[in-house]
């Protein structure tokens, strides 16, 4: 609360110095245990694991959550879609391709408790939501709870966390968000990461504000004119308004805008040169719009007509990979595939619950081009790619070609989540690659918090990193173990299995799941 209430600043990232960092394991609230298995999870959660009650009253007769006996239940609803996501979700694709698999990813802004994301699940869409920490008390704890992934976060002063020309869709539903507000920078900022023709929903106030700003208790003048801003800044990016019923509004992004911007050149709009429009890490929001090229077009045209979705297309590199990420051919991207499917093979044989459906949220910590992802690909669970800021290369573009989701992350500073997120975590190189750049005590307790009891991790590395960890862990109540490559004890590179033991505040406990 020390920081500026200006364009939602005291929400964002702020990390602690130093000195004041906490060097501690985190336990678990008192009768925790294990969640429900997915699809289960996506309707009940135990009270247990994140015991507050306060949306239950909030948000009673929208039906975002109920407080039932020692579980909450989630019936699907949201504030503009009391009915249930299904429903809703019918009306977009009445508009929006969405069963033809043209649309794979989803980013929605201010996701309450992420129900779209759950339910466009079973459409094979994949929802990056994302929530600040206000006083929608732990919604975004209660989204990965259900095994749906999302992130604490808020559309602020600095740019979102995920490439350009990311997603197929972008969705807010009473979000928040003022998108006509500073020049309508949020919805360059949404122009930025979403693909070309791509889709951006509006589901809420201003929308259908003549016959609703009694309801909503705002003067019918000030709708009014936040509309007019978002319809200014939806033509100043060239899209087009492609539906307005009720209360959603549907704009569709060009996917060719150069005619359109071209006769733009003496407004007011700046034109990205040579910024890097993926370096996003503590990146300050600007006013510049970034052209697509001609060619870009013509070869996202040939790949969108390519797609149809299936668990094979996280395989298929898009026509514009090789030109994507400076480096890595086409040959080099298929040599990475073919790699990580041995690795996983190898990875399914130590631990044999990595098919069973027990690991639900996944974080790959150094994901490269996505190839654990793609070879562990199953409807019973999800992938979080992060992609370090640090790393040589900016692949986190073509993990999100491949259908994927993931994120930018700097792992000397904690990740934007709660406690107990995640099954599994997978860090690969990560240890190789932070060695001198920052404490790996800190990595460590970060990857313990975000751990769940009984949670599953997998480290790749060079032996003599692999050494200095598992002394590390020595103290943490990680099972442990070391193992040789799959391909011999003659490769220096090792794989170290860890477990977290189930332990809560008060002392030790047995899991009840």
């Amino acid at each position: 609360m020390t920081f500026p209430r200006d364009n939602m600043i005291y929400r964002e990232r702020h990390c602690p110095p130093e000195e004041e960092k906490l060097h501690c394991l985190i336990p678990a609230p008192k009768g925790y245990v294990t969640p429900f298995p997915w699809p289960k999870s996506r309707d009940y959660v135990p009270y247990a694991n994140a015991p507050y009650k306060s949306l239950t009253v909030e948000k009673a007769i929208q039906n975002w959550v109920q407080y039932e006996g020692n579980v909450f239940r989630f019936p699907g609803g949201g504030t503009q879609f009391p009915q249930g996501a299904d429903k809703y979700i019918d009306q977009l694709a009445s508009v929006i391709p969405i069963k033809n698999g043209t649309v794979r990813t989803l980013l929605d802004t201010g996701c309450g408790v992420a129900s779209l994301g759950a339910y466009l699940w079973n459409r094979n869409v994949i929802a990056m939501s994302f929530a600040p920490r206000d006083s929608h008390e732990a919604q975004v704890q209660f989204a990965l709870e259900r095994g749906v992934p999302a992130v604490i976060g808020v559309l602020g002063t600095i740019k979102v966390p995920y490439p350009s020309r990311a997603f197929d869709m972008a969705h807010c539903s009473r979000c928040l968000i003022p998108w006509g507000a500073n020049d309508g920078k949020y919805l360059m900022e949404v122009d930025r990461v979403l693909r070309p023709g791509g889709y951006w929903i509006l589901s809420g106030p201003p929308i259908h504000w003549k016959v609703n700003y009694k309801a909503w208790e705002r003067p019918k003048e000030e709708l009014q004119e936040e509309q007019r801003q978002i319809e200014e800044a939806a033509k100043m990016l060239c899209w087009e308004k492609k539906y307005e019923k009720g209360e959603i509004a549907i704009w569709q992004k060009r996917m060719d805008g150069d005619s359109c911007h071209s006769k733009q050149d003496k407004s007011q709009v700046t034109f990205c040169k040579s910024s890097d429009p993926d370096d996003v890490w503590y990146v300050s929001l600007n006013i510049q719009l970034r052209k697509v090229s001609s060619r870009v077009k013509k070869l996202f045209d040939l790949f969108m007509d390519f797609i149809v979705f299936s668990c094979k297309i996280v395989y298929i590199p898009s026509p514009t990979f090789s030109s994507s990420v400076r480096g890595v051919s086409a040959e080099k991207y298929q040599e990475d595939s073919n790699e990580w499917k041995k690795h996983v093979k190898a990875y399914k044989r130590i631990n044999r619950l990595l098919d069973s459906g027990r690991y639900r949220n996944i974080m790959d910590m150094n994901a490269g081009l996505g190839g654990f992802a793609a070879a562990l690909q199953s409807p019973k669970l999800w992938v979080m790619n992060v992609v370090p800021s640090i790393a040589e290369r900016s692949t986190l573009g073509v993990i999100y070609e491949r259908g994927l989701i993931g994120i930018y992350h700097d792992w000397c500073e904690a990740f934007s989540t709660y406690p107990r997120s995640y099954d599994l975590i997978h860090a690969n190189g990560l240890f190789s690659l932070y060695n001198n750049k920052c404490n790996l005590e800190d990595i460590l307790l970060e990857m313990d918090r975000i751990l769940r009891p009984e949670g599953a991790v997998i480290i790749r590395d060079e032996v003599d990193v692999l050494i200095k960890v598992k002394k590390i862990i020595g103290g943490m109540r990680w099972d442990t173990k070391m193992m040789d490559h799959e391909d011999g004890p003659l490769v220096p590179e090792k794989i170290l299995v860890a477990v977290k033991q189930y332990w809560v505040a008060g002392g030790n406990s047995t899991s009840t799941q």
